[in-house]
């Protein structure tokens, strides 16, 4: 996954608590404020260092991503064949990958901006789009979507799609091939290999 797509996954942070629940594009629109000014008050986040980063991505990120939702899709029809107890630590290994990817993005911060479109949702529904334009000095706009649904908790982010790209999808692939190999317990093995250099 490119330095764009790694950076990209730093807007899934957190916003304020409204005593209602907020629209989508509104979560999305206090999210890119959040991480903004918090990487742009911060040195420590600034540099990449590692503590500092795990600290804002625990109190911002985990609460307002439904890492479930994407575990399930990274999984595609192999989700069913695993066990109650191995889709719990599919999630745990899942979410641990893409908290990586975060980690190590926050340092390539350079003054970008991301356009929220307005989202009009329409009644009843518990699935949408929020289109954005992500802006960045000297280069084209391009163009990233967030799919949320509405859950008990609030609009949730599983997944990021940058110009027609999934980010969570990029992973069925390759997690397909692991799962035709080696089945879920290999797949687990994997992801525990990849997450070991984030361990302390």
């Amino acid at each position: 996954m490119n330095t764009l797509l790694r950076l990209l996954l730093l807007f899934l942070v957190s916003l304020p608590a409204f005593s209602a629940t907020p629209a989508p594009d509104e979560v999305v629109r206090s999210v890119t404020d959040d991480v903004m000014q918090a990487v742009q008050k911060s040195d420590e986040l600034k540099a990449g260092e590692r503590e500092a980063v795990i600290a804002l991505l625990e109190q911002k990120v985990l609460p307002h991503v439904d890492f479930r939702e994407a575990t399930r899709l990274a999984l595609g029809r192999d989700w069913r064949l695993a066990t109650a107890e191995q889709r719990d630590q599919l999630v745990k290994q899942f979410q641990t990958l893409l908290l990586r990817i975060y980690t190590s993005s926050i340092g390539h911060y350079h003054g970008q901006t991301m356009q929220v479109q307005h989202l009009k949702v329409p009644a009843g529904a518990d699935d949408v789009t929020v289109r954005n334009r992500y802006l960045s000095p000297g280069h084209p706009p391009v163009s990233v979507d967030y799919a949320m649904h509405l859950t008990p908790q609030g609009w949730k982010i599983y997944d990021v799609i940058v110009d027609g790209v999934s980010i969570v999808l990029a992973f069925r692939s390759e997690f397909a091939q692991v799962v035709r190999q080696s089945g879920i317990d290999g797949l687990l093995a994997r992801l525990e290999e990849k997450n070991q250099p984030a361990r302390p």
